[in-house]
């Protein structure tokens, strides 16, 4: 079954209302719809981030790549978390997003599907390398 990203992205506008709601609501909204994914058993993963200003960004734009403080100099968009859902398809996804507890000026959920091992071709070594580490760990 094909796997989909969905990733939190907000703006400074998102940031300073959440700044203004009760965090315990917040966990308590996020709880309840992790919960819901749980007992549907589409939830694979799903993380918080921390802050962009406590963020490093690497820029590979020259050939040594360049190492930053901080999220890029003008940002109108942040991406604040996310989740891996395992889902029949991608309308199935949307409608998980739909349901997640995300509010405020800016707010948005991008959805995108997860590569998949066997899109990848099969004779490459690292591939193959990959393969065999993900079997060995239970991921495949």
């Amino acid at each position: 079954m094909p796997k989909y990203m969905l990733i939190m992205r907000g703006t400074d506008e998102t940031v300073a209302a959440y700044e203004q709601m009760d965090f315990q609501k917040i966990v308590a909204d996020m709880g309840r719809f992790n919960q819901e994914m749980i007992q549907a058993g589409v939830l694979v993963a799903g993380e918080g981030l921390e802050d962009a200003a406590d963020s490093v960004v690497v820029d590979y734009s020259s050939e040594t790549p360049v190492v930053t403080d901080g999220p890029y100099g003008e940002t109108k968009e942040l991406f604040s978390g996310f989740w891996i859902l395992e889902v029949a398809s991608k309308e199935e996804a949307v409608e998980w997003a739909r349901r997640a507890p995300l509010a405020g000026p800016g707010s948005k959920a991008e959805i995108r599907k997860v590569t998949e091992m066997d899109q990848f071709p099969q004779d490459d070594e690292y591939i193959q390398k990959e393969r065999d580490w993900r079997e060995s760990t239970g991921q495949l």
